[in-house]
């Protein structure tokens, strides 16, 4: 992939940051595709989401900057398969956990967006 291709993904995980650490629900329709298949991975918490609930659930959710939580989040792989399809993990801290996200990208039109966020929290330590 070209350079242009990861500088247009790690802005748009710039966004999924901001938008989360925020409650910006606005900003996250940016980032997220309508199709979105939200997925809570963790043992005796599973949950399955489509966009319209989970944006409710962020728009709901006081948000961690609001409380002056401390900001830990990282992108730690960019993998691209093919021209409209990517795959980031990510790790941020946030709501007295830690979170480890598998995302799935594909192309919307001229744009990328996460398609399905599949994720588990784990200990808060790094």
């Amino acid at each position: 992939m070209t350079p242009a291709n990861f500088a247009e993904v790690s802005r748009l995980m710039e966004r999924y940051f901001d938008g989360l650490y925020h409650a910006d629900s606005t900003s996250l329709r940016t980032v997220f595709h309508p199709e979105l298949a939200y997925i809570c991975a963790t043992e005796g918490d599973e949950l399955f989401l489509d966009l319209e609930t989970y944006m409710a659930r962020i728009d709901n959710r006081e948000p961690p900057a609001k409380r002056s939580e401390p900001r830990n989040d990282q992108v730690l792989e960019i993998v691209f398969a093919s021209e409209r399809m990517a795959r980031v993990t990510a790790r941020m801290t946030m709501m007295e956990r830690s979170y480890l996200d598998y995302l799935t990208l594909i192309r919307h039109g001229s744009e990328w967006r996460v398609v399905t966020k599949v994720f588990t929290y784990i200990s808060k330590e790094f």
